[in-house]
């Protein structure tokens, strides 16, 4: 686990803050801890703190009326979450929600810190829109894929960025419909017709990929 007292030096924005700053959101900060598979936020729910995710992986997905779901992006370690920051800056309720894929360990500053800060310390103001403008930039490459890229290239470019060192992805039809906003029978049709072709073997929960040159000369069609 991350020592609290370091925590502020995990992220370059933060880093370069005024020391008197920096004490402060180490004073004011709580580090939690949460277990995997815990929605942490979701729809209707109002933001009371700042998060800023010391180790783990948060899945932030949104969930229309008929229940379709869609992987919006992932926080990483280093990273906070866009999303938090637009509800606190536009005192909104969430419209998504965030998932711990992993057991989570991050800083929480309450909203009034948050808001002191953005108002008075320009580098702390710098870091909050440097990551919300990064964060919406990649948005809008995702609404790019999902109107506009063919789902065979898109699944193949996914499926290369989730599997591990092994060539696995611990993944079912459904959780990868949801990664790519469409319905669970396309990706199971687009899975066999990968399958026939020889570039992965699928297996309960997991996919294998036996062709990773194939798949790549696919995916790189997304670039």
């Amino acid at each position: 686990m991350t020592n609290s007292d370091e925590w502020v030096e995990r992220f370059p924005g933060l880093s370069r803050l005024e020391p008197q700053t920096k004490q402060l959101l180490l004073s004011r900060s709580t580090i939690i801890s949460v277990p995997s598979g815990v929605t942490i936020f979701g729809p209707g729910n109002s933001p009371e703190n700042m998060l800023f995710l010391l180790d783990g992986t948060v899945r932030v997905q949104q969930v229309s009326e008929t229940g379709h779901e869609i992987v919006l992006y992932r926080i990483h370690a280093g990273e906070s979450c866009v999303l938090t920051t637009a509800c606190l800056l536009a005192f909104e309720d969430y419209s998504a929600e965030g998932i711990t894929e992993t057991e989570v360990q991050a800083a929480a500053i309450p909203r009034a810190v948050f808001d002191d800060l953005v108002a008075q310390s320009k580098t702390f103001r710098n870091f909050v829109f440097a990551a919300f403008s990064k964060r919406i930039t990649d948005l809008f490459l995702m609404i790019d894929e999902v109107a506009f890229q063919r789902m065979d290239v898109r699944l193949a470019d996914r499926l290369m960025a989730l599997s591990n060192d092994h060539g696995v992805v611990e993944t079912t039809h459904q959780k990868l419909s949801v990664e790519l906003g469409t319905a669970r029978e396309v990706i199971s049709r687009q899975l066999q017709e990968f399958q026939r072709r020889g570039w992965i073997e699928q297996a309960r929960g997991s996919v294998t990929l036996l062709d990773r040159m194939q798949l790549e000369k696919l995916a790189q069609q997304a670039a």
